[in-house]
């Protein structure tokens, strides 16, 4: 699932009832409201552009983007959220960076210890796990979308480090710099685009089973569940008959 998650997670989130989509729902509309500080006009600002596309795929209504923009600028009376990352180890060895968007940061961080704490984990201190994992771009192109061969150039072109097969789709990796650039020249080629963000990926991973792997996907699940986490990124690798 290392190797996976990424894909396994949008699918997740595609398939989603309606109380957990109304929760993705709120953390995208966090982060257009932290883009949305930089300026409400997306022509001129492009973290808000491509926050807004990531809402648009994910089937956020239209009055809600413009709302959470509203609050961003400040018309709507400002909300104001900040980063917070945690650093964990989850059980069988497996590290976790969890990256979330908080208005209460002496909130946030009891409940991560919480939730940790509950699921078999524990907080790790900063740069205890950091190195483990390096932040890239990664977009995600269903495999039927276009030829192999032919995303392969454009995306390397444009300045992607890789481009990799995962059966259903396709991943290219960037670097946080050249995200943007690499995506624009996907979406110029007129290659649909099934997501994209910047996370961090796994320098190497651990092999799960059994009980541990199960646990480690409900611990994700919960932690996930929270309203102040965007993304949880580990190192574990999962057979696909036990994430099915």
């Amino acid at each position: 699932m290392a190797g996976h998650s990424h894909w396994s997670k949008i699918k997740r989130a595609k398939g989603a009832n309606d109380a957990k989509r109304g929760k993705i729902w709120s953390k995208i509309c966090r982060k257009i409201i932290i883009a949305a500080k930089g300026g409400g006009d997306p022509k001129d600002n492009l973290s808000l552009r491509y926050t807004i596309d990531e809402a648009k795929a994910a089937n956020v209504p239209r009055d809600t983007i413009a709302n959470a923009i509203k609050k961003g600028t400040g018309e709507l009376g400002a909300e104001n959220y900040e980063d917070a990352v945690y650093e964990a180890y989850a059980g069988g060895g497996v590290a976790m960076i969890i990256e979330c968007l908080t208005n209460n940061p002496s909130r946030t961080a009891p409940d991560m210890r919480a939730i940790l704490e509950r699921g078999g984990g524990n907080l790790a201190t900063r740069g205890a796990v950091a190195f483990q994992f390096t932040k890239q771009g990664i977009i995600t192109i269903k495999a039927e979308a276009v030829e192999e061969d032919k995303l392969l150039e454009i995306a390397l072109e444009a300045g992607a480090e890789d481009v990799r097969n995962q059966g259903e789709v396709f991943e290219v990796i960037t670097t946080p710099v050249a995200f943007h650039k690499v995506k624009e020249a996907i979406a110029a080629a007129n290659i649909a685009i099934e997501a994209s963000e910047i996370t961090y990926l796994p320098n190497s991973s651990v092999q799960l089973d059994g009980e541990h792997a199960t646990r480690l996907l409900k611990l994700i699940d919960t932690l996930e569940d929270h309203d102040d986490v965007q993304s949880v990124s580990h190192n574990a690798e999962i057979p696909e008959s036990v994430t099915a």
